[in-house]
């Protein structure tokens, strides 16, 4: 019977088109939507995962996301340092300046400081130059979207300079970043250098960065860490998640992409549910004459049912290609943040299986129903 329903399904190969047209459609508007979304909502944890190293991140109790920052003393760094469980903790500037380039151009840029002694935090994908570098007075590192937004058409070359608080910035290398959610290009520096770099203001550490000793659960250390200190600690992913969760909740992200993921769904049921439902019109005689041989309803539900699978099958196949492939070619030519994970390929499955589910069942009751008796009608 399975193949009897499925020489029936491409037996008309234009309504066969028509439905699998319909849950394709619905397939690559979902996953690339979706893909979208987690590619902008990884932009906005990008700096958090390039700093490598230390699992606790501390900061102010009113901090609500990586951007949100909010300065601490430097009596905070000893506090923490204090805590039981911590192993070591370091200064980590982040904040935005103002560069002021040598043909008299003016550049926003994410300024970020590490901790001079250690250099933990600093960039691990250097192409040019390297972190040794940095000991020298006045050096920075730069990112390489950076480097081309900033000197455009240009090789890359070492030893350029820039003003940023009217002081000296002397390039000593290149590294490859995660692109930001504001896309300025990212300054790497010593602490002690940032701070110089930085506007002036009374007080100037945005985080400390620390780890605890090994055999010591993070989330306990952080718990330590709040109690004593009365600050805000949290692991790396703690971190991550609290930052996604901020722009997901104070942002109209999740509301625009959700509204065209659900026209993408509404769209593709509708395509889908009529032409299947003028598919199953049109054959009715041999659904007719199946029940004449015996076939219990049943029978003839798993039918419909197989042939609504068969479509839904070939029409999430191409239509998650599709997206994928849009992703690749989109991705490359216009920086799209584009990100598929599993869980976007699985979102994509259920809503496809949705949809060939609701569409089968807007024909099913006319199949249930049909009398045998109406082959034998002119």
């Amino acid at each position: 019977m399975l193949w009897i329903a499925w020489k029936m399904l491409v037996g008309n190969r234009v309504k066969y088109l028509g439905i699998v047209f319909g849950v394709v459609f619905a397939a690559v508007l979902i996953a690339q939507q979706a893909s979208i979304f987690c590619g902008l909502m990884s932009l906005t944890v990008s700096q958090i995962r390039d700093v490598e190293g230390p699992g606790i991140w501390v900061m102010d109790r009113n901090v609500q996301f990586v951007d949100d920052v909010k300065p601490l003393s430097d009596n905070d760094l000893f506090r923490v340092k204090g805590v039981p469980g911590v192993e070591w903790a370091v200064r980590f500037y982040k904040g935005i300046a103002r560069a002021r380039l040598e043909e008299g151009l003016y550049e926003q840029m994410i300024l970020l400081g590490f901790d001079d002694a250690t250099l933990v935090g600093a960039p691990q994908g250097l192409f040019m130059g390297s972190v040794a570098g940095l000991r020298s007075p006045d050096a920075v590192i730069i990112d390489d979207a950076g480097y081309r937004r900033i000197w455009p058409g240009e090789p890359y070359r070492l030893g350029r300079t820039f003003e940023m608080n009217d002081r000296r910035a002397v390039l000593v290398g290149i590294t490859k970043a995660s692109r930001t959610f504001t896309s300025f290009p990212i300054v790497y520096t010593r602490y002690s250098q940032a701070v110089l770099f930085a506007p002036p203001e009374r007080k100037v550490l945005s985080f400390v960065l620390a780890q605890p000793m090994p055999g010591n659960d993070p989330t306990d250390v952080c718990r330590r860490i709040d109690e004593r200190t009365g600050l805000q600690a949290l692991t790396r992913q703690q971190f991550l998640w609290k930052t996604i969760d901020h722009y997901l909740q104070k942002t109209g992200i999740p509301v625009n992409f959700g509204i065209t993921v659900l026209l993408g769904f509404l769209v593709g049921t509708a395509i889908a549910g009529q032409t299947f439902y003028l598919f199953t019109v049109e054959n009715i005689r041999q659904y007719g004459a199946v029940k004449a041989m015996g076939a219990s309803n049943w029978t003839i539900l798993v039918m419909v049912l197989a042939q609504a699978l068969q479509v839904g099958v070939v029409g999430y196949g191409l239509g998650v290609g599709l997206a994928a492939v849009f992703g690749w070619v989109v991705k490359g030519a216009s920086r799209l943040a584009f990100f598929m994970p599993w869980q976007v390929l699985a979102i994509t499955a259920v809503a496809v299986f949705l949809i060939v589910i609701v569409a089968s069942l807007l024909s099913i009751r006319k199949v249930l129903v049909v009398d045998p008796a109406i082959v034998f009608r002119g």
